[in-house]
């Protein structure tokens, strides 16, 4: 399969080299140059979770050698449950689990796939220079970054978050992070500076080359890179296997999927789901207080120049959703003209409107709205008492919103599939707050607090977090990411 830019760069690259580069040399995402048509997804259902990655990653990275070899490395033993992705029914409500990796966090789904697709593709393309990974992340994917790439070989990894925009727990994460070839850096600001100073650095590597003397090429482990994007493709179909399974459907009835949406890559792969067959209904994009999508896909104006707020769901606190620009890229019928000349006026203006067509096209399949943060605090507190269930501030905006989404087709109510994407465990005085309780004085009290009133072990290398030494404390401005990774990522 060749990968071509959303915005237009005249070349055609493999799955390997768009996977290597992870950005196109005009900022461009890669796309398919012509997308897989429908396949057989009724026949994936009996398949493992491992079984069905193979299968779907193989539709989009057909150029890779031992898929099987890849997917194996990349789950076996990573997880803490077979399923790999489970779904959970509380109340009336489904929420596929996305947290049972090694940093908790749906991240870890892609993130141990990423770096074997990495270095597949460095052998595969027989590039000898190491690889630089520059990742922005507004909380989960740093940690999951740096655990997935933590000693591979032929790379290394530097990610930048936003100062005190992250959770404690989720910086104890990243700065605790083992291993020789990483590296994490605070940000002055917030995700979306962030975001952009990285993507500044990607910038002025294309334009000037890599500084003599440096033996390294550069890449991206946001889900701005494809080989992010793809592996979460499968738990989409995993949740309606599951749903098969247990009899709460028959194959082709439809199934919605309500998502906790900050860059907007966790449900554009529902999105790519469903153009390859699954019977997906409606997408549902949960947003909290910082509603940039939610206007976007009310009023088809995209808007960031609007109050940035940091709230208890703060992966999702993002004004500029970067995989957006692979949807209008799909709606626009693969028009790069128009998806460049949106990507000017977002970074030039700040905004951009798209015409009734592209809205209309959105509108059959993507529904949107948003939770505040009196309603994400209820929400914990109305599942935990009512259904026994414990989620997080981030599955909370998504159980929210889903039940103004709730809809009946055909007679029969629609299964409607929240996506689970954090532990509780990571945001214990965020939850304990919300259920009513006293709040210990530090994180690990509150976790243990956490644990007695639902009868939920704390998660292992969340536990062993007080006993590991703090390795990075670097803080950068965001003018300053050029010459940090020069100086101290590269050297």
């Amino acid at each position: 399969m060749l990968y071509t830019s959303t915005r237009g760069f005249n070349e055609q690259i493999s799955s390997c080299m768009a996977v290597l580069r992870g950005i196109a040399p005009d900022n461009g995402l890669y796309m398919p140059a012509a997308f897989p048509g429908k396949q057989d997804m009724e026949a994936l259902m009996s398949l493992s979770f491992k079984g069905m990655a193979a299968k779907l990653f193989t539709m989009f990275l057909d150029d890779f050698p031992d898929m099987e070899g890849i997917v194996s490395r990349a789950y076996d033993g990573r997880f803490d449950t077979e399923e790999v992705t489970p779904l959970r029914k509380a109340g009336d409500t489904y929420y596929l689990e996305l947290f049972h990796g090694p940093t908790y966090a749906f991240k870890d789904v892609a993130l141990s796939a990423l770096p074997q697709l990495l270095v597949s593709a460095k052998q595969a393309l027989s590039e000898g220079k190491e690889t630089v990974i520059l990742t922005a992340t507004s909380g989960d994917t740093g940690k999951a970054a740096m655990a997935g790439f933590r000693d591979v070989p032929g790379t290394r990894i530097c990610v930048f978050y936003p100062e005190g925009g992250v959770s404690p727990i989720q910086q104890l994460q990243m700065t605790t992070q083992e291993g020789a070839n990483v590296r994490a850096c605070a940000v002055r600001g917030n995700f979306d500076d962030a975001q952009t100073a990285v993507k500044r650095v990607f910038d002025r590597i294309v334009k000037e080359g890599v500084p003599e003397g440096l033996p390294v090429t550069f890449s991206s482990a946001n889900s701005i890179n494809i080989g992010r994007l793809v592996p979460q493709i499968t738990y989409y179909v995993k949740a309606y296997a599951d749903l098969l399974a247990s009899g709460a459907v028959r194959y082709g009835d439809p199934v919605d999927y309500t998502v906790p949406t900050g860059n907007f890559g966790d449900i554009l792969a529902g999105y790519f789901a469903k153009m390859l067959g699954l019977p997906v209904g409606r997408l549902v994009c949960a947003s909290n207080d910082n509603r940039v999508l939610t206007a976007f896909f009310e009023t088809g104006v995209y808007d960031r120049n609007r109050p940035f707020y940091r709230t208890i769901s703060p992966s999702m606190d993002i004004l500029v959703s970067s995989n957006l620009e692979r949807m209008l890229y799909l709606a626009s019928g693969g028009d790069t003209g128009f998806t460049a000349s949106c990507m000017r006026r977002l970074f030039g203006e700040g905004v951009y409107t798209v015409p009734a067509g592209i809205r209309e096209k959105l509108a059959e399949t993507f529904s949107a709205g948003y939770a505040d943060e009196a309603e994400v605090r209820a929400t914990i507190g109305r599942v935990f008492r009512e259904d026994g269930y414990l989620v997080d501030p981030h599955t909370a905006v998504a159980a929210a919103v889903s039940g103004r989404f709730r809809r009946r087709e055909g007679g029969k109510e629609v299964p409607n599939v929240v996506l689970s994407t954090a532990s509780p465990f990571k945001f214990p005085q965020a939850v304990l707050e919300a259920l009513g309780e006293s709040v210990p004085e530090t994180e690990f009290q509150m976790m243990g607090k956490l644990s007695g009133l639902s009868g939920l072990p704390v998660p292992e290398n969340l536990a062993a977090l007080p006993f590991k030494e703090v390795r990075f404390g670097d803080c950068v401005g965001k003018d300053g990411l050029y010459d940090y990774v020069m100086e101290k990522v590269c050297r």
